[in-house]
């Protein structure tokens, strides 16, 4: 598997929780400090985040970071 796939995993995972809790791209960013083109460019696999980025997110979706990957 190549990195791309790897991120579009990722962001697939990240979207599917985000949508299960009941949240848009918006609400989620906002959550976290983060502007909604972020968390669009990382659902879409455009962007290699940090550990630190996917842990906000997984603090924004209420869930732990081992569950995002």
């Amino acid at each position: 598997m190549d990195k791309k796939e790897v991120l579009l995993q990722l962001g697939e995972r990240v979207k599917a929780i985000r949508i299960q809790k009941g949240l848009t791209q918006t609400e989620l960013a906002n959550r976290i400090g983060k502007d909604h083109p972020s968390i669009n460019k990382l659902e879409n696999g455009k962007v290699n985040p940090s550990y630190y980025f996917l842990y906000e997110v997984a603090i924004g979706l209420g869930i732990n970071v081992n569950e995002l990957v």
